[in-house]
């Protein structure tokens, strides 16, 4: 295919140019209703706990809810390895990328870094282009990424021992367990025990008990709507928080310019440089779908939990601040260029 065709059907393609729209439109009225005082401003912050508390962790369960095969399973296991593997390697590389920063700064740059907002911001976006199968690969991803977090990030900016109340907040959060729970009945729904259950044609089938779309659609139906809310929800949020800010201080810090440049377009660069090398030598294989859903996880802005670090232990928490406002709006203009990226690169099978 030629390089005018692909970039025809990438604008042509309503699933996409669908998602980039819905994400831009409910953003910016979020952020109107903020500036015309529609929203307070804590409904950033209450939007963000529903979603955060309900809606993720119902649309990281339900993504688990589907059939299982040799080759799902093994992309899922490739998405794992790599969600471990790329937070070593960003651990590793941010080193020299902040050499010239010393100190409080340079640790808070480094884990601002390499823990972007995969949670809240790069789900609802990997749901809305891909559906299921992107959250679920989300979901899977984002494992290595709540291990690193709460312990690499936590020692990093507090300088102390694992503390028991990050382990806690690792293991109990909803999102995880949600995840968890899920991963486990994807996994080992053939091993589970089973039960007959009548499709709407009448065939009979036999499922795992914990297949809830099949064996409980009465519970099954509502966490579809709540998982429905997580990404209107969360594009409110965004606006809603960008419309309570002063872009004109943030704006002037180059340090935080170029922190932002590194988090959205250098970081996702790295990832596929390494995807494409680990694919061209055999040794780690991907989808398009899961190539996209990487992409879009580590092209997210500032983690809140991350910048929360730098508040809590005062490591240059001004920079933090500008850092996850800055990195926020690159995030919102380079994530459309990002999906039309990903479709060229899938349309020219690179990874295949």
């Amino acid at each position: 295919m030629k390089v005018f065709e692909i970039i025809q059907t990438t604008f042509t393609d309503m699933n996409i140019i669908s998602a980039i729209t819905s994400t831009m439109f409910i953003i910016l009225l979020g952020y109107f209703c903020r500036k015309k005082n529609i929203f307070s401003d804590q409904v950033g912050k209450m939007l963000s706990k529903v979603v955060l508390s309900v809606a993720l962790p119902a649309l990281a369960f339900n993504a688990f809810m589907t059939d299982i095969d040799k080759e799902s399973l093994a992309e899922g296991m490739g998405i794992l390895i790599w969600g471990i593997a790329i937070y070593i390697i960003l651990i590793l590389v941010s080193k020299p990328m902040y050499i010239k920063f010393k100190g409080d700064k340079e640790d808070t740059l480094r884990v601002l870094t390499i823990f972007g907002s995969t949670t809240f911001f790069g789900i609802p976006i990997v749901g809305a282009i891909y559906g299921a199968e992107g959250v679920l690969y989300a979901s899977i991803f984002n494992i290595g990424y709540r291990i690193f977090l709460y312990s690499y990030g936590y020692i990093k900016m507090s300088g102390l021992k694992m503390e028991a109340k990050n382990i806690k907040e690792m293991f109990l959060n909803p999102i995880v367990i949600a995840t968890f729970l899920g991963l486990f009945i994807w996994v080992f729904q053939d091993y589970l025990p089973q039960v007959s259950v009548v499709a709407a044609d009448g065939t009979i089938s036999t499922v795992a008990f914990l297949r809830i779309d099949q064996t409980a659609p009465w519970l099954f139906k509502p966490m579809g709507y709540l998982a429905g809310l997580a990404s209107p929800l969360a594009w409110l949020a965004i606006g809603s928080t960008l419309g309570s800010v002063d872009f004109k201080t943030a704006i002037t810090d180059r340090t935080s310019l170029f922190y932002s440049a590194n988090k959205v377009i250098l970081v996702p660069v790295i990832n596929l440089v390494l995807l494409a090398i680990l694919s061209l030598t055999g040794i780690l294989t991907m989808s398009a779908i899961s190539i996209g859903t990487v992409v879009i996880m580590m092209a997210t802005p500032t983690a809140t939990v991350a910048a929360a670090y730098a508040i809590s232990f005062d490591k240059d928490a001004l920079l933090a601040s500008n850092a996850s406002l800055l990195s926020t709006i690159t995030a919102v203009v380079m994530i459309p260029i990002w999906i039309i990226i990903i479709n060229f690169i899938s349309a020219t099978n690179l990874f295949s």
